[in-house]
């Protein structure tokens, strides 16, 4: 697997480099999760998902707070990475080598609507798309049929939108009996890029500020990530500082 730039933040190893080194031909598999102050803080709580996002062959920093805390933490400047941006870098790489790509999650609606798009812009990738059943879990026999689905068309790309963390707990618990090489966990993306949501504009998500805008629209979907999740991560960035400090100062 290619050697990437990473920065271990909180006890996160980021991925600190250019997606153009992300590779649909390499050999191995290559799971690719995002990580945002939400999601850190979720797995605080849940040891399954904290653990699919550490075993991440690539974790995007997906959110203003990561690229905050390598910032306040390593006196680093990151790029934030949206789940958009890898799906749009590996879109193109798909179109330009005639690659295959396969949806799985969101609702038949939101997939009928990529199809149509995927045509008309990437007309040589060939795509499949499978609706899951909406459940807290996917087990049994609805798990395996995914599972067969997928496998009979043996993607270069899986694409899993079900939101976090049951995306991510999902590919961690099941990887290793999908023939896919690469795998990314993008959520909201199915829906921005049917067109179902609405992206904010490029004056937010180049001042960081992407997440107002949704926040405004969705405010009873969004309101624990931006009001509860965000201050809780920001006060464990200054825990960390005073670590940090303390170590610094035993050892001076």
């Amino acid at each position: 697997m290619t050697d990437f730039k990473t920065v271990n933040i909180m006890n996160y190893t980021i991925f600190d480099d250019d997606l153009k080194k992300i590779d649909i031909r390499a050999k191995e598999k290559t799971i690719v999760n995002t990580i945002n102050a939400h999601s850190y803080i979720v797995a605080k709580n849940d040891l399954l998902f904290e653990d699919a996002l550490k075993s991440s062959d690539i974790l995007i920093p997906d959110g203003s707070g990561i690229v905050l805390a390598a910032k306040r933490l390593k006196k680093k400047s990151i790029k934030k990475i949206a789940g958009a941006d890898l799906h749009k870098h590996l879109l193109e790489t798909l179109n330009q080598s005639h690659g295959k790509c396969f949806y799985m999650g969101s609702s038949q609606i939101t997939l009928d609507k990529i199809k149509k798009r995927l045509q008309k812009e990437y007309p040589n990738i060939i795509a499949e798309f499978y609706s899951p059943p909406y459940r807290h879990e996917l087990i049994g026999r609805e798990n395996q049929n995914i599972i067969n689905a997928i496998n009979q068309f043996q993607p270069d790309v899986l694409f899993v939108g079900m939101t976090a963390p049951k995306q991510e707990k999902w590919v961690y618990n099941n990887n290793d009996k999908i023939d896919a090489k690469l795998f990314c966990t993008i959520g909201a993306v199915f829906d921005f890029y049917a067109g179902v949501i609405k992206r904010p504009s490029d004056f937010w998500i180049s001042n960081y500020l992407e997440w107002l805008p949704r926040f405004l629209k969705e405010p009873k979907r969004l309101w624990r990530r931006n009001l509860i999740s965000m201050p809780l991560f920001l006060f464990d960035i200054l825990l960390y500082k005073m670590h940090f400090i303390e170590e610094y100062e035993k050892k001076g």
